[in-house]
C-alpha cells in the first residue's frame, strides 16, 4: 500500500490495485450557517470546487472517496446548498466517479447522490483499506485494517523558542483500541486510524482538543501513547504525547472541569 499526502488539499492518494483520491469535510455551503450566527462571508464553493478539481487532475485517481460532511448545514437543507450542491457533485462525477461516506452533516445529501455513489456510514473496506467518516461505531469487519476517517478536522498549532508559530491541517494516525470499538479480529492484527484533516479551509480543530476531549467512537479509543502527527505534505512532526507535555506545562487546568 502506497501513500501520498497532497499538501494543496488537503488530501490524501492510497494506491493498492486502485489509485484513491480521499478528500474529508468539504462543509459546502459553510457559509450560510456562518452568516445565520451573524459572521458574514461571500461563499467560497467556487474556488473550493476549482482546488478539488485541480487535485483530481494532478493525482489522476481512479475513483474519489469523500469522508462525509460533503454539505454543512442541519438539519436541513439550505437555499445555498439546494443551489451549489447539485452543481458541484454534477461537476466531480463527470471527471471521476465518486463514492460518499455520508457524515453528520449530511443530512439529505442523498436527494444529489446517485444510488451507488451513497455508501454506508458505519464505513467499509475498499481495496485493502477501511473508510468512514467517522461520527459513528465503525463497522465491526473494519477491524485488522487501516481505518481513514474524516470528521475531525485535524490542526496543529507548533510554536518555537522565538515566539513564531505554526498552524495548519495535519493528519493524526494512532493504534485504536478494537475490543473497546467492538470490531472483529480484536487479537490478531491490531486496527491504526488515520484521522484526515478537513478540505474546507476554514475547518480546523487543534489535535490536542480532539485529545483531551474527544468526540467520537474512535477518538475516544484512540491510544494516545503511540498517536502521531503529520502535516498535509507528509512531514513527520512527533508524538502527540510530545503536544499534550507542552500544552500541560503551558495551562494544567486548560481542561478541567469544561475549562
Amino acid at each position: 500500500m502506497k501513500l501520498e499526502f497532497i499538501r494543496d488539499g488537503p488530501a490524501l492518494v492510497i494506491e493498492n490495485t486502485e489509485r484513491l483520491l480521499i478528500v474529508a469535510d468539504l462543509h459546502f455551503g459553510i457559509e450560510a450557517d456562518l452568516a445565520a450566527h451573524g459572521m458574514h462571508f461571500k461563499s467560497h464553493s467556487t474556488e473550493r470546487l476549482d482546488r478539488l478539481m485541480k487535485t483530481i487532475d494532478a493525482t489522476d485517481p481512479d475513483r474519489l472517496i469523500l469522508l462525509g460532511d460533503v454539505k454543512h448545514s442541519i438539519p436541513s437543507l439550505t437555499r445555498q446548498e439546494w443551489r451549489e450542491i447539485p452543481g458541484v457533485l454534477d461537476t466531480i462525477r463527470r471527471r471521476i466517479p465518486i463514492l460518499v461516506f455520508p457524515g453528520n452533516h449530511d443530512i439529505g445529501i442523498e436527494r444529489f447522490l446517485e444510488e451507488a455513489e451513497i455508501r454506508p456510514k458505519e464505513g467499509e473496506v475498499i481495496d485493502g483499506v477501511a473508510y468512514l467518516h467517522g461520527h459513528t461505531y465503525p463497522a465491526p469487519d473494519l477491524g485488522g485494517h487501516l481505518i481513514v476517517t474524516g470528521h475531525h478536522h485535524p490542526q496543529v498549532s507548533l510554536h518555537d523558542e522565538v515566539g513564531c508559530s505554526l498552524q495548519s491541517p495535519a493528519y493524526l494516525r494512532a493504534t485504536i483500541d478494537v475490543k473497546a470499538l467492538g470490531l472483529m479480529n480484536a487479537g490478531t492484527a491490531p486496527a491504526r486510524a488515520l484521522f484526515v484533516p478537513a478540505f474546507n479551509e476554514i475547518a480546523g480543530y487543534d489535535i490536542v482538543k480532539i485529545a483531551r476531549d474527544p468526540f467520537s467512537p474512535i477518538s475516544r479509543c484512540m491510544k494516545q501513547d503511540d498517536a502521531e502527527i503529520i502535516l498535509a505534505d507528509g512531514t513527520y512532526i512527533g508524538p502527540l504525547s510530545m503536544l499534550l507535555d507542552e500544552d500541560a506545562d503551558e495551562d494544567p487546568g486548560a481542561y478541567l472541569h469544561g475549562a
